[in-house]
């Protein structure tokens, strides 16, 4: 039988993501597709899945994202679905351990791969903060700029936050990553 769900991830937060597919999974319930807030599952056997995720470094159609989705596939999973640059594996836990990233080098790598996006978002958004403001001195004083820079400063604040708690996970693991060197 076939569900579908509706439940929202800040960009962020993929490893909470990833963690309750993966207690989706614990349930019965495998991942077969993705959508923005969206996910369909079918019934299987408990525990029968393991799901990973990734934010690509280039798009998924491009020449170098439909690879490294082969080389994923090379291993035994299976490409459930894409959202954006992110992909969305599954492979069944009974062929082996699945982890997309071995060590935590591989980590840090997306995490600053994470990081360069939402702070393309917090830039694009502090712009328009900026251009709103000066429209509005430079117009007629229009309350619409006022609502739009609003809109923008606070996307902007989101965004700032999470580039700051993906920064603090990034130190987390590069400072592990010193303990063991």
């Amino acid at each position: 039988m076939r569900r579908i769900i509706h439940k929202m991830f800040l960009v962020w937060d993929f490893d909470k993501e990833e963690k309750w597919l993966n207690e989706m999974a614990a349930k019965g319930l495998a991942l077969t597709s993705v959508g923005f807030c969206k996910y369909e599952f079918e019934d299987c056997v408990p525990g029968e899945f393991r799901i990973g995720m990734e934010l690509l470094k280039d798009l998924p159609q491009s020449v170098e994202g439909s690879k490294y989705i082969e080389f994923v596939e090379e291993t035994g999973a299976e490409h459930v679905g894409t959202l954006m640059r992110w992909v969305y594996f599954r492979k069944k836990t009974s062929d082996a351990d699945f982890r997309l990233f071995s060590d935590n080098t591989s980590r840090i790598e997306h995490l600053t791969r994470i990081i360069a996006l939402v702070a393309v978002v917090l830039a694009v958004n502090l712009y328009f903060v900026l251009y709103d403001a000066y429209m509005y001195f430079a117009s007629s004083h229009s309350s619409a700029f006022v609502a739009a820079g609003t809109i923008n400063l606070l996307f902007a604040a989101v965004a700032a936050f999470g580039v700051v708690r993906l920064l603090q996970k990034r130190k987390r693991l590069k400072s592990e990553s010193e303990i063991f060197e």
